[in-house]
C-alpha cells in the first residue's frame, strides 16, 4: 500500500514571506508547557504573549487588512500561563484555551480590529490541577480532550458540570494528545516513555500501550491522516532529536525514523493529511524541516530544509481552505518568533495562475460537524463531509455570509443561540455582556430608524439621535477608565496572606486611613497597614491582631476608623481598637467580645446611620443586631432555611435585606418584627450571592448565579419583591461570586470576584433597560479583593468617581476610576452631585432602637478654585473668513516659507497646550508599536 508516497510533492519549496508581510507587534516570550503556543484557523491566528506573565492571548488575522497591514490585539484570558490553545475545526471564531490556573475556557473571538469579548463563553474546571493540553474532536461539535499532569478527560462543553470520561491516569507527566482523524481513538505520549492508544467509548484503559520512546524528554504525537499510523517526535538515548513512524496496532517497535541532530529544543511537528507533508521545528531553532510521509519504506523522505531569520517559539499550520491554491501553495506554516509571526509558504513548482491543479488538492475536510458530542459518545460514527478546494466550485465557509443577508442562528456549546459572524467580524453577541435581558425592556426594530434613508445627509446631532434610537440608551460613564496609580502608592512585598477567605467575606477591608488584611498564619491573624505609609514592606515580621481562631469576616466601623470588628469561626465577635498611627505591637486582647450566635458567623455589616449598631449572620440561620456601646445583643431575625449568602442595610437604615441559599430574597424591618416583611424569589443558583440597595433604595440588586452556574445580576423592585426580578444581566461563568460596590452619587455598580482579573462596571437606571454596561477594567494578574475608599479620596480634578484598593498575592494597589472629559479645568458638576457624609453618624444605636431615624448631611466636592462646567463659557467654533485680496496677493517664496513655518509651529504649540481627549486613554504601550 502506497497511499502516502506522493512524489509529486518531492520538489515542494518553502518561501519565507518578505518582512513587510510579517505580523509585527508580537511579544511571544518563552514559556514552559506541553501545549502549543500558536494556532490558526482559516481567518485568525492566536498566540501566547509574555504580557502579564502569560495569562494574555495575542490575536491577529491570517490575511492582512485592506491597508495591507495586520492588526494585533491582546485579550486577558486566564489568571496564569496559557499552556495550550486550539481553534474549533468547525468555527473560525471559537477558540479553546487551557491554563496553569486549572481552567479551560472557550472564547468567541472577533477580528482583531474589533472589540473582543469581555469574558469566556464557557469555563470548565476539571479539578485536576494545572492543565497542559486541550484538543477539539475532529468530527463532533463541542467535544474536547483536556490533559492535566497525568490524566486526560473528555468534556462535552454543553454539560459543564462534569466530564464525559476520565481516562486511566498515566505513569508520569502527560506530554501530548492527538485524535485520530475519524475521531474514534485518542493517542498520548508520556514522560514514562510509553505510547498509549485509547478507545474512550469502549474502555477507560488503553487498548494499546508500549514502552516505545527512547527518552523521557519532551515528546509529541500525531496521527497520520486517517490510517493506523502514528508519528512521534522526541529524543533518542543519546539525546539526539528524532522523528518516528509507528503502527498503532503494534507499538512495540517503530516502522522508521529520521534523526534531526542534537539540540535541547522540543520538536514541534505539523502534519498535512492531504499532501502527506510533515514539518518539524525545534523550540529555539532557526530551521524548519519538511518531510514526505509514506506508509512504505522509506517512511520519511526529507523534502526541504528551511533556514529562518529568527529562533522559533512555536509553529502553526494554516487550514487548507485558506491557501492560495491557484499559485500551487500546498501548505502554509506560521512561525512564531519573539517579535513577529512569519508566514512560510510551501509551493509545488508548477505553472500557476490560470489552471487549478487538481492532482495536488484532493478534497479536504469540510467545516460542518458530523454530529454532536452526545451523539459521538453514544457510539456515532458519522464522518465530516469533504469539500473541494477548487475556487470555482468551493462552498462558502460556514461562517461566511453574503452582504446584506441576515446571519443564520447557530448553537454554541454553552447552549445559547448566537448569530454567525460575517467574514471580517464576529458573532454579534460574542460577549455575554453584549445584551441584558429585561422583562420590561422595549423591543426595537431596524425599520424604526427613519431619517437615515431619506436621501439627505443628516446633521451630527440627527445622526447621534438615529444611532441612539437603534442601539438604545447608553451610559455617560460607558468610557469609565480604571487606572492603577503610581507604584509609590503601592504596598509591596506582602507575604503570608490568607487567600482562601470564606465566600461571604470580601477578602480584606479598608477605610480612609488603614487597611486590614488577613494572614494565613495560625491564630486568625490580621495585619494592619497605614495608607500614609505605603511602600515595600520589610521582610521581618509585622505586628498583627491575633484572634486565636480562624477569621470568617471583618469590617471597619464607618464612624470610627480605629475600630475593627472580627467574626470568628467560634461564633464570637471580637471588637478591636487600633491605636493612632497604626500597630506598633501585636494585639491579643480585644476591647469587647460579643457572644450569642450558636454556630460560625458568616458576615458582619455596620448600620449606615446609627453609631455602634452591627448586624451579623451565622450558620445558625439567624441575623443578630448588636449595640457595641453596651455590648448587648438587641435583636434576633429569623426565617432563613439555609445558609445566608449576604445582607445589606437600606440607605435610610430602616430595612435590612438578605439573600439566602434557600433561593429566597427577604426584607426585614428589625424594629417591627423578627420575621421578614417581604419575600421574593432570589437567584436560581446556589453557589453564592450578594445583595445591595440601589437607586435611592427603591431597588435591590442581587449578584448571584443562574441555573447554569452563569454569574448574573438581578434587579428587584422593593415595592413588589414577590414579583421576582424585573431585569437581569448575565456576565460570565466563574466559580467566585461577584462582589458589588455601589456608588449612590453616580448609580454605578462596580463588581469583581476573588480570583478574577476583570472588573465589571454598570450604571443602573430606574427604567428599562435598567443595566447600562460600561467599559470594564482588566488587571494583569488575579486579585484577591477590591475595597473602596470614601468619595472624598477621589481627585475631582481628574474626574475620578471612585477610588479602590486592589489586593493581589503580594501587593495592595490603588485603582482610580475616571471619566474621560475634555474640559477638566472645570468642576464636572453633572458627575459630582453633593455627596452624603456617610463617614459621620446621625444618631446612636439606642436612639435608632427607640424608633428615631437619621439622615446624612451632604457636602459638595467642588474645590474652591474650580468653576462648575455648567457655568463655563460655551466653546464656539468660529470660522475665519479672509478677503479675496488675501488669496490673490502675490507673495514671495520666502514669505510663503515663513508663513508655513509659523503655521506649523503654532499648530504644534496648540497641540501641547490642549491635549486631545484620547491622549488620556489607555492603549498600546510605546514599546509595543512596530517599525
Amino acid at each position: 500500500m502506497n497511499r502516502f508516497k506522493t512524489s509529486k510533492f518531492k520538489n515542494t519549496t518553502p518561501k519565507i514571506a518578505k518582512k513587510d508581510g510579517w505580523i509585527s507587534n508580537v511579544r511571544a516570550g518563552s514559556f514552559t508547557s506541553q501545549g502549543n503556543h500558536i494556532k490558526s484557523s482559516t481567518r485568525l491566528v492566536a498566540f501566547n504573549t509574555d504580557q502579564a506573565g502569560g495569562g494574555m492571548l495575542g490575536l491577529s488575522s491570517v490575511e492582512p487588512g485592506s491597508d495591507g497591514k495586520w492588526t494585533v490585539t491582546v485579550i486577558p484570558c486566564h489568571a496564569d500561563l496559557i499552556t495550550d490553545l486550539d481553534f474549533s475545526p468547525f468555527d473560525d471564531n471559537l477558540l479553546a484555551t487551557c491554563s496553569a490556573d486549572e481552567t479551560v475556557k472557550l472564547w468567541r473571538v472577533c477580528e482583531p480590529e474589533q472589540e473582543q469579548p469581555g469574558g469566556a463563553e464557557v469555563t470548565l474546571c476539571p479539578g485536576e490541577g494545572r492543565l497542559e493540553l486541550v484538543a477539539f474532536h475532529p468530527t463532533s461539535s463541542g467535544l474536547l480532550a483536556v490533559g492535566s499532569t497525568k490524566t486526560a478527560q473528555l468534556w462535552d462543553t454543553s454539560r459543564q458540570q462534569s466530564p464525559l470520561a476520565a481516562l486511566e491516569p498515566h505513569g508520569d507527566q502527560l506530554q501530548s494528545l492527538s485524535w485520530k482523524q475519524d475521531g474514534s481513538l485518542l493517542a498520548s505520549s508520556c514522560k514514562d516513555k510509553k505510547l498509549r492508544v485509547f478507545d474512550p467509548r469502549a474502555q477507560l484503559t488503553p487498548v494499546q500501550s508500549a514502552q516505545g520512546l527512547q527518552s523521557n524528554k519532551d515528546s509529541r504525537i500525531l496521527w497520520v491522516k486517517d490510517s493506523d499510523h502514528i508519528l512521534t517526535t522526541g529524543f533518542d538515548q543519546m539525546r539526539g532529536r528524532e522523528v518516528r513512524l509507528w503502527d498503532s496496532r503494534k507499538l512495540g517497535s517503530s516502522l522508521g525514523s529520521a534523526n534531526l541532530g542534537t539540540s535541547n529544543g522540543t520538536l514541534m511537528p505539523l502534519f498535512d493529511p492531504d499532501s502527506g507533508l510533515l514539518t518539524v521545528s525545534g523550540m529555539g531553532d532557526s530551521v524548519i524541516d519538511c518531510f514526505e510521509v509514506s506508509a512504505t519504506e522509506p517512511f520519511l523522505s526529507q523534502v526541504s530544509h528551511c533556514l529562518t531569520d529568527a529562533p522559533t517559539r512555536g509553529v502553526a499550520m494554516v487550514p487548507k481552505l485558506a491557501l492560495d491554491v491557484m499559485s500551487c501553495e500546498v501548505m502554509r506554516v506560521l512561525q512564531l518568533t519573539d517579535s513577529f509571526i512569519v508566514p512560510i509558504n510551501y509551493h509545488v513548482p508548477r505553472k500557476s495562475g490560470q489552471e487549478f491543479h487538481g492532482d495536488l488538492y484532493p478534497d479536504t475536510l469540510g467545516r460542518t460537524a458530523a454530529m454532536s458530542a452526545a451523539d459521538w459518545w453514544k457510539g456515532g460514527e458519522k464522518q465530516v463531509e469533504k469539500v473541494s478546494v477548487n475556487p470555482s466550485n468551493r462552498q462558502k465557509p460556514n461562517n461566511a455570509k453574503p452582504a446584506n443577508q441576515t446571519p443564520a442562528k447557530k448553537e454554541l456549546p454553552s447552549g445559547r443561540s448566537k448569530e454567525e459572524a460575517p467574514v471580517r467580524g464576529c458573532s454579534t453577541s460574542s460577549s455575554p455582556l453584549s445584551s441584558t435581558s429585561s422583562s420590561a425592556a422595549p423591543t426595537r426594530s431596524p425599520s424604526s430608524t427613519s431619517g437615515l434613508s431619506s436621501g439627505f445627509l443628516p446633521s451630527p446631532s440627527q445622526s447621534a439621535k438615529a444611532i441612539s434610537s437603534m442601539l438604545g440608551p447608553s451610559s455617560k460613564f460607558r468610557h469609565l477608565q480604571g487606572a492603577v496609580l503610581h507604584r509609590d502608592t503601592h504596598f509591596t512585598n506582602l507575604k503570608g496572606l490568607n487567600l482562601t477567605t470564606p465566600g461571604e467575606c470580601d477578602g480584606f477591608c479598608a477605610n480612609r486611613h488603614r487597611v486590614a488584611v488577613p494572614l494565613a498564619t495560625a491564630g486568625g491573624q490580621i495585619a494592619i497597614f497605614e495608607l500614609s505609609q505605603a511602600g515595600k514592606l520589610a521582610d521581618t515580621g509585622l505586628p498583627t491582631i491575633q484572634n486565636s481562631v480562624n477569621v470568617a469576616d471583618f469590617s471597619w466601623d464607618p464612624f470610627n476608623s480605629h475600630r475593627l470588628v472580627v467574626a470568628g469561626e467560634d461564633a464570637k465577635l471580637r471588637v478591636w481598637q487600633v491605636p493612632e498611627g497604626g500597630l506598633t505591637e501585636t494585639l491579643t486582647e480585644p476591647e469587647t467580645i460579643l457572644q450569642g450566635h450558636t454556630e460560625k458567623i458568616y458576615s458582619v455589616k455596620f448600620h449606615p446611620l446609627a453609631s455602634g449598631l452591627l448586624a451579623s449572620s451565622s450558620y445558625d440561620q439567624t441575623v443578630r443586631l448588636w449595640n457595641l456601646e453596651s455590648g448587648d445583643e438587641v435583636k434576633v431575625l429569623r426565617g432563613h432555611q439555609d445558609q445566608i449568602f449576604g445582607m445589606a442595610w437600606s440607605p435610610d437604615g430602616k430595612l435590612l435585606a438578605t439573600v439566602c441559599k434557600d433561593g429566597i430574597l427577604r426584607i426585614y424591618d428589625p424594629r417591627r418584627s423578627a420575621d421578614p416583611v417581604q419575600e421574593g424569589a432570589g437567584p436560581e443558583g446556589h453557589r453564592g450571592a450578594r445583595v445591595v440597595w440601589v437607586c435611592d433604595g427603591k431597588y435591590l440588586m442581587v449578584s448571584g448565579f443562574d441555573s447554569r452556574s452563569e454569574r448574573t445580576l438581578y434587579l428587584h423592585s422593593v415595592e413588589s419583591l414577590s414579583s421576582g426580578a424585573i431585569a437581569s444581566a448575565p456576565t460570565d461563568v466563574s466559580p467566585s461570586t461577584l462582589i458589588p460596590f455601589y456608588d449612590p452619587d453616580t448609580s454605578i455598580v462596580i463588581l469583581t470576584g476573588k480570583g478574577d482579573t476583570r472588573v465589571y462596571i454598570f450604571e443602573i437606571v430606574p427604567e428599562a433597560p435598567y443595566f447600562l454596561e460600561c467599559a470594564s477594567f482588566n488587571s494583569s494578574e488575579p486579585h484577591k479583593g477590591l475595597a473602596f475608599l470614601p468619595k472624598t479620596e477621589c481627585v475631582v480634578q481628574e474626574v475620578e468617581v471612585a477610588r479602590g484598593l486592589r489586593l493581589s498575592k503580594t501587593s495592595i494597589e490603588p485603582v482610580a476610576f475616571r471619566v474621560p472629559r475634555v474640559r477638566k479645568e472645570f468642576f464636572q458638576d453633572d458627575v459630582y452631585p453633593d455627596t452624603a457624609v456617610w463617614w459621620e453618624s446621625s444618631l446612636t444605636a439606642s436612639a435608632w432602637l427607640a424608633g428615631s431615624d437619621g439622615k446624612h448631611q451632604s457636602v459638595s466636592l467642588k474645590p474652591k478654585d474650580m468653576t462648575p462646567v455648567s457655568e463655563a463659557p460655551k466653546e464656539v467654533q468660529v470660522r475665519k473668513y479672509l478677503p479675496s485680496s488675501h488669496y490673490l496677493e502675490e507673495k514671495t517664496d520666502e514669505q510663503k516659507k515663513d508663513e508655513l513655518l509659523s503655521a506649523m509651529i503654532g499648530k504644534l504649540g496648540n497641540m501641547d497646550d490642549n491635549p486631545l481627549p484620547q491622549e488620556s486613554f489607555q492603549g498600546v504601550e510605546d514599546d509595543e508599536w512596530g517599525d
